[in-house]
């Protein structure tokens, strides 16, 4: 069966000498993978679209364990991604999240527009690292289904003033008082409470509309990564190569 579909290329493996197995997280299949047979000859006309991070419309045939590539064509390519080693590790990091979640639809479609989002955002460069790493954590958890508990404290309901503690495992908020009762480290100040809500909660369109110190930044970047590694439940190789190229 044939189907026509959009989709981001989340991972590329090279099988022989010009074909390629990919990776790709789509709105109606969710995260598929499909094989492109002598995309990697420059002549090829499945070269361009089929490559790591492009954004492409994509013609599939169902196979017995994957799909195989008919047809693609470009929608978007990410060229600033590539200007940085830095911003390499971060779409690398943020794919290989994506492909860990292998989110269905509809979820799909919500996962994908953040993807490309936080990819453009990546390639204009128009905010920190670590700050565009904290907001896709913590979004793709949410619409996955792990949003943390962020209202108020777990027990005794304080909403804010002070530091708080987010628990990676259960997902609680915990002011300064009931952290030290329950033997925890706060690890949220003000400004990085404020910003765990807002990802959290905000609408699509306003999602990256918020100021953030270098300070809380810090706090909010280690404290997402506890989160999202909890609840993948392992540790990833990207994740490893990110950090060792943005120390």
């Amino acid at each position: 069966m044939q189907v026509a579909t959009t989709g981001l290329v989340l991972r590329q493996v090279k099988v022989g000498e010009a074909d390629r197995i990919l990776t790709i997280l789509t709105p109606d299949l969710g995260v598929v993978s499909a094989s492109a047979r002598g995309s990697l000859r420059m002549k090829s006309a499945l070269f361009s679209a089929t490559g790591l991070f492009c954004y492409s419309e994509f013609t599939l045939t169902s196979g017995r364990s994957h799909y195989f590539v008919d047809t693609a064509q470009v929608k978007k390519v990410f060229h600033g991604i590539s200007a940085s080693i830095e911003g390499m590790a971060l779409a690398s990091y943020m794919a290989e999240i994506a492909a860990e979640l292998s989110p269905a639809p509809p979820e799909a479609d919500a996962q994908l527009r953040l993807l490309l989002n936080c990819l453009y955002m990546i390639s204009e460069r128009h905010y920190p690292c670590a700050q565009l790493k904290a907001i896709y954590e913590l979004r793709a958890l949410t619409l996955a289904g792990y949003m943390p508990d962020v209202l108020a404290c777990a027990g005794c309901g304080k909403y804010d003033g002070g530091e708080f503690y987010l628990d990676p495992v259960e997902g609680r908020l915990l002011c300064a008082d009931c952290a030290e009762k329950a033997r925890h480290i706060t690890n949220l100040d003000n400004g990085a409470l404020y910003a765990l809500r807002h990802i959290c909660l905000a609408e699509d369109k306003k999602l990256f509309g918020f100021k953030i110190s270098p300070e809380s930044l810090q706090e909010l970047s280690r404290t997402s990564e506890q989160y999202t590694l909890a609840h993948l439940e392992h540790g990833l190789k990207s994740l490893d190569f990110l950090k060792s190229v943005l120390e």
